[in-house]
């Protein structure tokens, strides 16, 4: 199939300090949480005329040919998770971006300098807020340009013109105003921090950064790292850089054990999870069988 092209809105929701929540939480009982975040994320979505194009981890990416829908729907999606208490007596919050502007549809997936936008006001985006640009802002109704107010102005890394980034205000009595506590100037360019994941299998060493975003580890000759173990599929786990996350997606007949730094110990089947920290990942073999055939994982 042929790349298309047309203008639409897209939009990240991501959980914010999914990280922590898995280190505080444990593995299992944090992907229940964040699985149950997203199907109403997903929900709200669906509700608003939206497309899901992707999950990464613990965010969704969607596209909305409209753009009040994307407005009305991200706005949606903060009071859900408000409302619903996805995480019980843990509290989880989500931060959203978006953009609007022409997009590349491709293969079932979205490209272009939108996308990359929308991730990046994303990227500056805090916990229980929504953001976006000012062409955004200028493109809105005059009901849904109200409840927006200016924020920063920044400059992403790769443009050279300064962006003005809006806060999008969602909750019903407009509180938000008087609680955003943003903490940054108005010219503040927001940190990049380098983002590097170091396999380490026997004596050999990848690292999958911006430059190499994905790798294959399986029993395969063709894969990036041949695993040495029968339990092995050939096409085991796919390790990928997507927009500053590490995300590994089980592929297995086996599944795939994760043991992060703390000790804990978590079996993905056809299932994918975001690396944090520090760890071992064994293809096939529980822990608790000792196994020889182990990569070792750092993220710096």
């Amino acid at each position: 199939m042929s790349a298309t092209q047309e203008e639409a809105a897209v939009l990240f929701a991501d959980i914010s300090g999914s990280t922590a929540l898995y280190e505080k939480l444990g593995n299992e009982l944090a992907l229940q949480l964040v699985t149950r975040t997203l199907a109403i994320l997903t929900q709200e979505m669906s509700a608003h005329h939206g497309t899901l194009v992707k999950t990464i981890g613990d965010e969704i990416m969607c596209v909305f040919p409209k753009l009040a829908d994307a407005f009305n729907a991200a706005c949606a999606m903060q009071l859900s998770v408000e409302q619903q208490r996805p995480g019980g007596e843990h509290p989880i919050h989500v931060r959203i971006g978006l953009h609007y502007g022409e997009i590349v549809l491709e293969k079932g997936d979205v490209f272009g300098d939108t996308v990359n936008i929308a991730a990046k006001v994303t990227a500056i985006t805090r916990a229980r807020q929504i953001m976006t640009s000012h062409k955004v802002v200028d493109m809105l109704p005059e009901e849904l340009r109200k409840r927006t107010r200016p924020v920063m102005r920044t400059v992403f890394r790769g443009k050279e013109k300064a962006f003005d980034v809006f806060h999008i205000l969602w909750e019903p009595d407009d509180t938000t105003s008087t609680r955003m506590r943003v903490g940054m100037s108005a010219s503040r360019r927001p940190a990049e921090p380098r983002h590097e994941l170091m396999l380490r299998y026997h004596q050999q060493i990848i690292t999958v950064s911006e430059n190499l975003k994905n790798v294959v580890l399986g029993r395969g000759n063709d894969c990036d790292i041949v695993i040495r173990s029968n339990l092995a599929s050939r096409q085991h786990v796919r390790i990928e850089y997507n927009f500053g996350k590490f995300l590994l997606n089980d592929q297995s007949v086996n599944g795939t054990y994760i043991r992060f730094s703390d000790g804990q110990v978590i079996q993905l089947n056809q299932q994918q999870i975001v690396l944090h920290g520090a760890g071992s990942i064994s293809l096939g073999e529980p822990f608790s069988e000792e196994p020889s055939e182990v990569i070792e994982y750092l993220l710096q």
